[in-house]
């Protein structure tokens, strides 16, 4: 009795430790994009026009949408949504949102929307 208790046991835990290693998990469920990403960014607006080569973008979640945060008084992006184009790597999907890809690397941004531009190329 106590052998066949000791490898109904081992067992378990096997399952629970195959169970917990799972590889299938979606990065996106996981806010592996949450963070800050830093590279170039630049806006324009009419004759308003801010670049820089030094910039930062940090991206928030809320829910199931993100939001962009960029420095540099660029004004932000919020209420993203994404659909996975490849392995790991997202692309917005909605009105006047669409062009930002991303990834738990990079960053790539070229949005227009309402007569303004963003753009961004960063990394972390």
């Amino acid at each position: 009795m106590k052998k066949t208790m000791r490898i109904f046991s081992l067992l378990l835990i096997a399952t629970t430790v195959m169970i917990a290693c799972k590889k299938d998990t979606d990065p996106a469920d996981k806010d592996f994009f949450v963070g800050t990403y830093r590279g170039s960014i630049s806006y324009q607006k009419d004759d308003n026009t801010i670049t820089s080569s030094e910039g930062k973008v940090t991206v928030s979640k809320v829910g199931e949408t993100y939001n962009f945060f960029f420095g540099n008084n660029i004004p932000d992006i919020k209420g993203v949504k994404f659909e996975k184009s490849s392995d790991n790597n997202y692309v917005s999907v909605g009105s006047g949102v669409t062009g930002i890809s991303i990834n738990a690397s990079t960053l790539k941004v070229l949005v227009s929307n309402n007569g303004a531009t963003w753009t961004a190329d960063c990394t972390r």
